[in-house]
């Protein structure tokens, strides 16, 4: 998965940087047809405030963003949120038909 990162009127530290793209690596677990993840970092006053679009194949994108005092924080909210939705997602994509009529009557021998 390519991920791109972002700064807007901030400074990220290396080390944010490279939790980031361990985090965006890691939702591949809720949806394996990620194809990339476009996170941005912006700074408004006092709060810090990060934005991550995900790429899915053959679907919708996924948005999520969070905020807090610290982009450490504000990070890890955004990724839970991502984690929360892809399982949503993926739940509802479940087959919901009933199953066949062979299947459901046992065989008597």
């Amino acid at each position: 998965m390519r991920v791109q990162i972002a700064a807007r009127q901030c400074e990220i530290p290396e080390s944010v940087r490279t939790r980031t793209e361990e985090q965006m690596v890691k939702l591949n677990k809720y949806e394996p047809r990620l194809s990339g993840a476009e996170v941005v970092f912006q700074t408004e006053k006092h709060l810090k405030k990060v934005e991550a679009v995900l790429k899915v194949d053959r679907e919708e994108p996924v948005v999520a963003g969070g905020e807090g005092v610290e982009f450490r924080e504000a990070l890890d909210l955004m990724v839970d949120r991502l984690a929360k939705i892809l399982r949503r997602r993926r739940s509802q994509k479940k087959e919901h038909h009933r199953p066949s009529y062979s299947d459901s009557v046992p065989l008597d021998e």
